[in-house]
């Protein structure tokens, strides 16, 4: 059947995304038909009724203009258009799982709490979901998360103000024991109109050590790494606070930039950056859960750990 729906008037160009995408509601509600097969039982999983569940496909499918799901007496089945839209729908619902696991790590401070400590990288790309974890096996145990880069997270330990710490710089900081959690690359990135994107031959770690470069501040376990492999840098171009802001600059074309593979893969798959081959250096480096030297992690803590070796 066609998978046109004419139930709809076009919208302006303009319209908000807010107003062109369904609600987080609707969207799981496609996932659980199709799940389950049947429109009742996705109502049910979602402690709904029938006819509000019949409802909200209608509005979403005037919405997007599709027709989502095929309704007969034998139950409910995705059109091909609802196939579609639900796997682009998954990842939006994963998402937001992780950003309420995340926002309640951070709002929640009770009695029974953990306090980590991270650098951006892990922070932004590895933490959330070991934090949806620990959340199925300790429901009742707020987790506080601080951001910042290696040496913030070594202060706040040393200072009794976290529990656990996350770096990925290339030493482990005075007075802290660790273990490696995970491993991790620096690639040297640009917008795909900077000159280095037409290149032939990789780039040499000689020239990559004076060139200008996007840097993140001095103290984050990126420049660490890069500085220490390269034996020194180039005064930055520009020198930014998170990964995300250097990140964003690069695909500005603002210059190029060195940063973790884990940050860039949306960016390069899309072709908002592209990777520039580097010889003569090794900028793999190791990330590590740290703690207080004689402080063995114990309760909540322990368990996060667990759950990062676990993968």
């Amino acid at each position: 059947m066609s998978q046109e729906y004419t139930g709809i008037t076009e919208q302006a160009p303009d319209a908000g995304l807010a107003h062109r995408v369904p609600e987080l509601g609707a969207l799981q509600l496609l996932l659980a038909v199709a799940r389950l097969g049947s429109l009742g039982a996705a109502a049910r999983s979602l402690g709904i009724t029938q006819p509000a569940a019949s409802s909200r496909i209608r509005s979403m499918e005037r919405q997007l203009g599709l027709a989502l799901v095929d309704r007969s007496p034998r139950g409910s089945r995705l059109t091909d258009s609802g196939a579609l839209v639900t796997d682009w729908a998954r990842p939006i619902v994963e998402a937001a799982e992780q950003f309420d696991a995340g926002a309640s790590a951070l709002r929640d401070r009770r009695d029974s709490r953990l306090r980590v400590a991270a650098s951006m990288t892990i922070a932004e790309y590895l933490l959330p979901r070991w934090l949806i974890a620990l959340r199925a096996e300790r429901p009742d145990t707020a987790v506080s998360l601080l951001a910042g880069n290696s040496t913030v997270v070594a202060e706040r330990l040393l200072g009794g103000e976290a529990d656990l710490g996350f770096v990925e710089g290339r030493t482990v900081p005075a007075g802290l024991d660790s273990a490696v959690i995970a491993h991790d690359r620096l690639i040297v990135v640009t917008a795909p109109g900077h000159p280095w994107a037409r290149r032939r031959k990789p780039l040499a770690a000689g020239e990559l050590a004076v060139t200008p470069l996007i840097l993140r501040e001095e103290g984050s376990g990126t420049r660490q790494v890069l500085d220490a492999a390269l034996g020194g840098l180039a005064r930055p171009l520009i020198e930014l606070s998170s990964t995300t802001a250097v990140k964003s600059a690069a695909v500005g074309g603002a210059g190029p930039s060195v940063l973790s593979e884990l940050a860039v893969g949306e960016e390069l798959a899309a072709r908002r950056l592209v990777e520039i081959p580097l010889e003569g250096a090794e900028l793999a480096r190791e990330l590590r859960a740290v703690w207080p030297t004689g402080h063995r992690p114990v309760g909540p803590a322990r368990d996060l750990l667990s759950l990062t070796r676990s993968g």
